[in-house]
């Protein structure tokens, strides 16, 4: 392979017998992932004091919350235990989920389903490690959520974890397809 020649990395990149992505440049692109969270909660943390909130749209904040717990601040007033429980967690589900990618890097959905998951998941872990709780800053909020959230404010959330549940609709419609295809 010159590397004068067009196209030598995708050569590179892909698995020779099924012209897939090789399970490694599903993890270059999980890094992306985890850069992009980070960088973005670093400008955030950078530019926002805690607790402070800028208008963007007539439905859109950015704002600076810490959340020590999980999704909806499940377990965020537990005493400080909870930081080492979702840090170990989220050890265990990458290493299961750097597993299930290696054998399934072949399955493009099932591989970027992974990849999303895996990637925000580190993302939230190091905000663990470093901060000792998790940084979010998006925050969207509509009247007709009043109902179910206070001011209709959908809980703030972050790069990493809109990646966790993007990979999570992926990883569903995944299986849907997947069941479909075998009845």
């Amino acid at each position: 392979m010159a590397l004068g020649k067009k196209g030598w990395w995708l050569k590179l990149a892909t698995n020779k017998s099924k012209n897939k992505p090789a399970w490694w440049v599903w993890l270059i692109i999980t890094l992306i992932v985890i850069v992009l969270d980070q960088l973005t909660k670093t400008i955030i943390v950078g530019a926002f004091q805690y607790g402070e909130m800028r208008e963007v749209t007539g439905y859109f904040n950015l704002v600076r919350v810490h959340n020590s717990g999980a999704a909806f601040s499940l377990l965020a007033n537990a005493g400080g235990w909870q930081r080492w429980f979702f840090v170990g967690l989220g050890v265990i589900a990458c290493s299961i989920m750097l597993y299930m990618l290696r054998k399934g890097s072949q399955q493009t959905m099932f591989a970027w389903a992974l990849t999303l998951i895996m990637g925000g998941a580190v993302g939230n872990v190091l905000d663990r490690l470093f901060y000792g709780h998790v940084i979010d800053f998006l925050d969207f909020y509509w009247s007709w959520l009043d109902g179910i959230f206070p001011g209709g404010h959908f809980p703030a959330f972050n790069v990493a974890d809109a990646a966790i549940t993007l990979g999570a609709v992926l990883l569903i419609f995944d299986e849907f397809r997947r069941v479909r295809r075998s009845a």
